[in-house]
């Protein structure tokens, strides 16, 4: 089977981490800070977008959405599939653009008659979201349909590791699939898994705290969460899928789409990241 062709065998709606919860814990910790970080972000990846057009595919919390306006695009429409990611969206735009030329709605990627009813954007925006709708190949697929003529496409996936992404998938499962107590129990396996093994060298360093510290300011002032709230994120981010950088490119490139930049996670845990044009 095509791998590139192929949807995932994971099609039940009852197993879902509930991405829209997690991401309403983090109302509290967005501020200034993390509205000029995100920004500045998004800047050094798409430039300025005075007068373009934006579509947030699976918004979240609304963030990169509102640094878009700020940068300059014309409109911005954000939609999430989880209801409570565009209630925390609709609260950003309340807070920091309350009169913006700013749509937002439930909806979902894999509704491609949805996509189309949409029209034509400058910039079609996805960031680790397309690897959690349980048919990653035709989210990829559907999110070409609303890039412009000459338009930008940038979208994250979740790189694969063989068989440390199948045993994270598993966790991913078991964590959706338990009660409270196995929940936490898988959230303090992934702490431990991602960050435990930092602990003992920062006491052998005399500096017990410091990547603590950098992963709070880090997670804190680019995405306006908590290291914990990430740590639940990751847990329990299921349905779960990955692709190897080249199969992305090759992908899009039979699509009639140019790689205009890549940035990788170096081969281990995280995601790839794609800025595409459209050819043709």
């Amino acid at each position: 089977m095509n791998v590139e062709t192929a949807t995932t065998t994971v099609r039940d709606t009852q197993t879902r981490f509930a991405f829209g919860k997690n991401w309403s814990h983090f109302l509290s910790g967005m501020g200034e800070q993390q509205v000029e970080f995100a920004t500045e972000s998004l800047r050094q990846k798409l430039g300025d977008l005075t007068g373009k057009t934006f579509l947030d595919i699976g918004s979240g919390s609304g963030l990169h959405s509102l640094a878009a306006l700020l940068l300059g695009a014309s409109n911005v429409h954000s939609f999430d599939y989880d209801r409570e990611s565009v209630a925390t969206t609709l609260e950003i735009r309340r807070r920091f653009r309350p009169s913006a030329p700013w749509t937002i709605e439930q909806g979902s990627v894999l509704d491609l008659e949805y996509l189309r009813s949409l029209g034509c954007f400058d910039v079609v925006y996805s960031w680790g979201v397309l690897h959690h709708t349980g048919s990653m190949w035709s989210a990829l697929r559907n999110v070409a349909c609303p890039v412009s003529s000459a338009g930008i496409l940038f979208i994250s996936i979740y790189n694969d590791q063989g068989y440390r992404s199948q045993l994270w998938r598993r966790l991913k499962r078991f964590h959706c699939d338990s009660g409270p107590l196995g929940k936490r129990s898988a959230e303090l396996a992934t702490f431990f898994a991602t960050w435990g093994s930092r602990i003992p060298f920062d006491i052998l360093r005399l500096k017990p705290l410091r990547s603590f510290r950098e992963w709070k300011n880090y997670y804190g002032l680019q995405r306006g969460m908590s290291p914990w709230r990430d740590i639940v994120d990751w847990a329990g981010g299921y349905p779960f899928e990955v692709a190897k950088p080249e199969q992305i490119f090759r992908f899009y490139r039979d699509l009639g789409f140019i790689l205009e930049e890549l940035e990788t996670c170096g081969g281990g845990l995280g995601c790839n990241e794609f800025v595409f044009r459209r050819a043709r």
